[in-house]
């Protein structure tokens, strides 16, 4: 016999095939602010800080994140390695203060670039490398201005 909502074990959701619209509406409500609360890392190794991260590995103060590692201040992001300050990335590494970019690596202060490779301040690239404000460099113009950048920006040295 399947519990009605008075049967139900305390801490689980009542019997969806007994709810209306309103009490199915009451228990989603409940699992979303009961999930939130609790700001597990189920799955995590040595992450401090971090709220409801999932086979994560030394990350700090990240949010939301899925299999990253060695990430800082990362939220709602995936297979990130090295990221610091990145939100809504995925299949990323070395990335900092970018958002909504993917496979992509070394990127700074981006968003929307996809499958890409040593880029600042880009928007909305696919498949480029050496780029900044979405203009092609050499590799070596490429690290000269960005390094001068960092220094305007107030943000730290960068890696190569």
């Amino acid at each position: 016999m399947v519990p009605t909502r008075a049967e139900a074990t305390p801490g689980e959701p009542p019997s969806p095939e007994r709810l209306d619209r309103r009490g199915f509406d009451a228990a989603l409500q409940a699992l979303l602010e009961e999930h939130e609360a609790s700001g597990d890392n189920p799955g995590s190794v040595r992450c401090e800080q971090c709220r409801a991260c999932v086979s994560c590995m030394f990350c700090t103060r990240c949010e939301a994140c899925h299999r990253c590692t060695h990430c800082t201040g990362c939220r709602t992001s995936s297979h990130l390695t090295h990221c610091h300050d990145c939100s809504g990335c995925h299949d990323s590494a070395y990335c900092e203060r970018s958002e909504n970019c993917a496979g992509s690596s070394y990127l700074v202060l981006c968003r929307d670039c996809s499958d890409c490779t040593y880029c600042f301040g880009c928007v909305g690239m696919a498949r480029k490398d050496f780029h900044i404000l979405n203009r092609s460099y050499t590799r070596s113009e490429y690290f000269r201005i960005m390094e001068k950048l960092r220094g305007a920006l107030g943000l730290p040295k960068g890696r190569r």
